[in-house]
């Protein structure tokens, strides 16, 4: 019960914050730099944030936060949100309508409870530990592809890529040589999402944040998926690597990985 309540919170919150980027999207907004080439906020970036945590410290006083635009607060106690207002900031600012806001219940360090919003496309993706993952009321399911070379793939970059962190860029190259299709959304948030719907097969990155994870790993999760970090660590939710597939091509997926990033 106390799960599908943080849910409910997390779908107003997320609602709101959703109504507000809509009503922004293809308009004129201020835009400043973060650390890193292309890494920009946007007023939307902050102001959907402060709504956010506004309407979720209403509704859970005690809570903590952790939110990407420096929104946190409250680090002891036993419910976090955390919370990125806007995933695909770069979409966004571009008038590319792929982006969404991500919301997440983690309770003693237990992620419990999901929201993911892609509002241009009108989907929202949900779930709790435990009541499985869905789609506008659909229940997800993760794909059967049983092997890497039929795969659909998906990944993102880090804003230093140019540094070539953790041999993401030969990890690319080593994929796309296989002949495998790969897809680059822009919003780490969204390629959980797909992945859990079975839209995607498997999602690998370097250097995501807490935020960027958090409800689409419950979603995978909950829809019969498998997530790691790379060499199989078991996940944990920190600045870190990450791998999330349907569990059938996982080891092999990792294999790839770790031949030019051992």
């Amino acid at each position: 019960m106390y799960a599908q309540q943080l849910l409910e919170a997390a779908r107003a919150a997320a609602q709101e914050a959703s109504a507000e980027l809509v009503r922004g999207f293809g308009t004129a907004m201020e835009q400043s730099s973060k650390s890193g080439l292309h890494n920009l906020v946007t007023e939307y970036d902050e102001r959907c944030e402060r709504m956010i945590i506004d309407r979720l410290r209403a509704a859970f006083p005690e809570s903590g936060f952790l939110g990407e635009e420096g929104g946190s607060s409250n680090e002891g106690a036993s419910l976090q949100w955390v919370i990125d207002p806007l995933d695909g900031t770069v979409n966004f600012a571009h008038g590319i309508p792929i982006f969404c806001v991500s919301i997440a219940a983690v309770v003693d360090g237990t992620i419990t409870a999901g929201v993911i919003s892609a509002p241009m496309v009108r989907e929202e993706f949900t779930a709790t530990l435990g009541g499985g993952a869905f789609c506008n009321g659909k229940q997800l399911q993760v794909s059967n592809t049983d092997e890497i070379r039929a795969s659909i793939l998906v990944t993102g970059f880090p804003y230093n890529v140019h540094t070539d962190p953790d041999h993401c860029i030969e990890q690319f190259a080593a994929m796309v040589s296989k002949g495998i299709p790969i897809r680059r959304l822009g919003s780490a948030a969204l390629d959980l999402a797909y992945v859990a719907a079975g839209r995607f097969d498997g999602y690998w990155e370097v250097s995501l944040h807490p935020w960027d994870m958090a409800a689409g790993v419950l979603l995978v999760k909950e829809a019969g998926g498998t997530v790691t970090h790379y060499h199989d660590r078991p996940f944990v939710l920190a600045t870190d690597s990450i791998v999330a597939t349907n569990g059938q091509i996982h080891n092999e997926l990792l294999s790839i990985l770790e031949s030019v990033a051992p």
